[in-house]
């Protein structure tokens, strides 16, 4: 891929990391495209590999991890490393992980708790470094009613 990335922040107050992330994964699949969720630990990697099996009764969604092999072939690959061998078209960065390049991807998207300080100095920082690599960004809030604004 050439050009710069559509960079989107999600800022998570009103539902946790497991009940929105799901359901981006989802419409990502929908769109034909393939994602990479690069977490910021390998204990939240592990959660999210659990959770992504079980989120719902009905439904779960298919995904692998380097553990799991067959890393090419996998519609969601989780890692904690900036990898992308899936051909992945949009990258979501959980839990501090930092955008390895803003021209890889079609879409970069950084989930953070809007909760924790943190979480919301390090959205701060990546904001300001997509902006600075001139790509095109928007940040996300959620409505007490749960759907998402767009805010910038």
């Amino acid at each position: 891929m050439t050009g710069l990335s559509e960079v989107m922040f999600y800022h998570l107050e009103q539902q946790p990391l497991e009940r929105v992330l799901p359901g981006l994964l989802e419409k990502t699949l929908q769109r034909g495209w393939r994602a990479v969720v690069q977490a910021g630990s390998a204990e939240r990697l592990e959660a999210l590999d659990a959770m992504l099996w079980t989120y719902r009764d009905d439904s779960f969604l298919a995904h692998g991890t380097a553990t799991d092999g067959f890393a090419d072939a996998q519609p969601i690959f989780l890692t904690t490393e900036p990898v992308t061998p899936n051909g992945a078209g949009v990258r979501f960065l959980v839990d501090g992980a930092d955008a390895p390049d803003y021209a890889t991807h079609v879409r970069l998207v950084f989930l953070f708790d809007g909760n924790d300080e943190e979480a919301r100095a390090h959205a701060r920082q990546q904001w300001s470094a997509a902006k600075a690599a001139g790509c095109t960004v928007s940040y996300w809030k959620q409505s007490p009613e749960g759907r998402w604004e767009n805010k910038a």
